[in-house]
């Protein structure tokens, strides 16, 4: 038949046509030649009429290639070797050297490496096409993980930054917050004594003015002196309150410019130098007298006056290109009235203490021993005067620290925008040098520059964050993670097979190398018995099976001429069988010049032969013994009768002497429903009923 479809019960005029055919192959596998844990096997194929074909063993469903596969295991192959058609006897001779080969490799058993090497080879094609895809896929993620790794970089220089920044300014703030606390009871402490006398000087002075007031003994000079010193201490209670106000004032500029962007700026250099010779000023009032003191506040004042025109002058260059002035603005305006208010009560302060310095020495000078009293009064107002000094310079340290307290403040909310709560442990902060545990002690023993100098720095480790800071840091660790996961997973997969591929293809080569030494071991045996049985048939002889190479080109490699006339053509090797025999009597030359019956002869020795080195659980030979003389017939006879004690023979044959060697013969017959049917003659049955 040409289709399967032809294989398929067409009907009669009694039966009507089947759906399909069928048909089933059992094994005696007692001795599990057969990879399968069955004393049985069967093996069933079914042709429906649309084409379709189903497999099964042992009444499961199974795929085509594993019937294939589990055939090889029994020598039994797609070569057909061991199923010989009518008129195809000699079909191994007249077939090419791969298919000889084919055939050979089916006869000794060699499918079922062949398969497993094919399969290997399909595991190495996808897994050497799976590495493609992985390395295609690190590709692509290696300019990302790049990037994400710079990243990365920059938010761990930027916690790493912040880390030491928070050391830095816990310990900046607690020094400043001892300093300040230390400071604020030194300068209490300081005040209290001369604010006692004060007041105590304050009760005899009004004391005495009363007393002379009762005794009727002021005189003019006596009251233009208490007016004076009247006016002199109005002046001095207004200088105060000024002072106490520009240091209210200076402390909110701070604050404003500690968290403001600033849009101009006094070179650091000319600020620090001004801020030094204040301090060195301010240090230095309270050792001076009355009329040094008002030399240097002068001077102090105009310093000032000078320091403030430079910074007015640059602020108004700014204020060109800016908006209407903020309460920044307001507050530098409010301090330049102010100061200029203060400087006006203090000529009216040098004025008046000109006037009681002129008038007590006129007073002085007289010689009435009778005032007494007055001299007491005068000797008790220069007491107070030196205790004002006293009380200025303090009042001015207070001042001072009234600012650095209010800059603090600032910097402590600062500290809490760029630390977060854990700024407000400043004061629990345990300061660490190289000798240990620094004390609080230890900290107001410092250098107050050592102090500034941690301020600046600290102002240099905040720009410098501000330059590192990444947004969504968090969102993009995260990525770095996982994405860097998906590399070290790919990488892994790569490593895996590579290590795949590297066992597939030492598989290969070991089955190449099985493959080859079981092949030419094989027809080594295969021509000991070829050579035999061609001596038995033909009388004498020689035959020989011999491997031979092949070249051709390979698929989907073109063969024009014109592209290829300088190169040699991709070719592979393949290797085949060829066939060389010698009849007694006769020089033939090749295979085309035997005629049928010597191609027939010598096919059936070849065909035995490699039944005899690896026998297959069954042989079908059709009209194999057609054209055998009764002598050969004879012979055919024998080595038919030898191959049945190692396979299962089935012989379609009219010839009476292959008929006389076999156990059991069976007829086909038709009968009237056109099916055909089977009939079967025991031999050993037979005898025993002829007797």
């Amino acid at each position: 038949g040409r289709r399967g479809e032809d294989l398929i019960w067409n009907g009669s005029s009694a039966v009507p046509r089947a759906g399909k055919a069928s048909v089933k192959l059992v094994f005696d596998n007692s001795d599990r030649a057969l990879d399968l844990d069955f004393d049985n096997v069967s093996i069933e194929r079914a042709v429906h009429r649309d084409g379709v074909n189903d497999y099964g063993l042992n009444g499961s469903s199974v795929r085509l290639r594993d019937v294939a596969e589990l055939l090889s295991q029994a020598n039994i192959g797609a070569s057909g070797h061991h199923i010989i058609s009518q008129g195809e006897a000699d079909r191994i001779l007249s077939a090419s050297s791969r298919e000889r080969r084919e055939m050979i490799e089916d006869a000794l058993g060699l499918t079922q490496y062949l398969y497993k090497r094919e399969e290997a080879e399909r595991k190495l094609e996808k897994t050497a096409e799976n590495m493609r895809e992985v390395e295609a896929l690190r590709r692509e993620l290696a300019p990302h993980i790049k990037f994400l790794a710079g990243q990365v970089r920059k938010i761990e220089e930027s916690e790493t930054l912040r880390e030491e920044l928070k050391d830095k300014y816990l310990e900046y703030l607690k020094r400043e917050h001892v300093y300040i606390r230390a400071m604020e009871e030194e300068v209490k402490e300081a005040l209290e004594a001369p604010m006692g006398e004060r007041t105590e000087l304050d009760k005899n002075i009004e004391h005495l003015r009363r007393e002379l007031g009762s005794k009727g003994k002021s005189d003019a000079g006596t009251h233009e002196l208490i007016e004076l010193e009247s006016k002199g201490r109005h002046a001095r209670d207004k200088r105060e309150s000024i002072n106490r106000e520009l240091g209210r004032i200076e402390g909110e500029r701070a604050a404003h410019e500690k968290l403001a962007v600033p849009q101009t700026h006094i070179p650091a250099s000319e600020a620090r130098i001004f801020a030094e010779r204040v301090e060195k000023e301010l240090e230095e009032f309270a050792a001076l007298d009355g009329s040094s003191l008002k030399s240097r506040i002068s001077a102090l004042t105009i310093l000032a006056k000078e320091f403030l025109r430079r910074l007015t002058a640059q602020a108004g260059i700014t204020a060109g290109s800016q908006p209407k002035a903020s309460s920044a603005s307001d507050l530098t305006a409010k301090q330049s009235t102010l100061e200029n208010e203060l400087a006006e009560i203090q000529k009216e302060e040098e004025r008046v203490n000109k006037e009681v310095s002129d008038l007590r020495r006129r007073i002085e000078s007289e010689k009435d021993a009778s005032r007494e009293a007055e001299r007491e009064l005068f000797s008790a107002m220069a007491k107070r005067s030196e205790l004002e000094v006293t009380l200025a310079s303090l009042r001015a340290k207070e001042s001072v620290l009234l600012h650095e307290k209010e800059a603090f403040k600032a910097e402590l909310g600062e500290a809490g925008v760029l630390l977060g709560p854990v700024a407000a442990q400043f004061d629990t902060w345990h300061v660490r040098d190289e000798g240990g545990e620094v004390t609080d002690s230890d900290m107001m023993s410092e250098e107050r520059a050592l102090q500034k100098e941690r301020a600046r720095r600290l102002e240099r480790m905040k720009i410098k964050l501000e330059a590192t800071s990444t947004s969504n840091a968090q969102e993009i660790l995260k990525e770095h993670q996982e994405t860097s996961e998906r590399d070290q997973f790919l990488a892994r997969e790569l490593i895996d097979l590579e290590t795949s591929a590297g066992k597939l293809g030492g598989l290969i080569s070991e089955l190449t190398e099985t493959l080859e030494v079981r092949f030419v071991g094989g027809i080594d045996k295969i021509n000991a018995e070829f050579d035999r049985f061609f001596k038995l048939m033909f009388g004498g002889g020689a035959a020989v099976l011999s491997i031979v190479k092949e070249k051709k080109l390979r698929r989907g490699v073109s063969a024009d001429i014109e592209n290829t006339e300088h190169e040699e053509p991709d070719e592979e090797v393949e290797e085949g069988i060829d066939i060389s025999v010698n009849l007694p009597h006769k020089r033939l030359k090749g295979l085309h010049m035997l005629s049928g019956g010597e191609r027939a002869l010598t096919s059936i020795a070849l065909i035995f032969a490699m039944s005899q080195v690896n026998p297959p659980p069954f042989l079908i030979l059709d009209e194999t013994d057609a054209a055998l003389d009764e002598a050969n017939s004879r012979r055919y006879g024998d080595m038919i009768e030898s191959l049945s004690k190692k396979s299962q023979l089935i012989l379609i044959t009219h010839n009476r002497e292959t008929m006389s060697r076999a156990g059991v013969l069976y007829g086909v017959t038709m009968g009237s429903d056109g099916a055909s049917k089977l009939l079967s003659v025991k031999f050993e049955d037979a005898l025993a009923v002829a007797k």
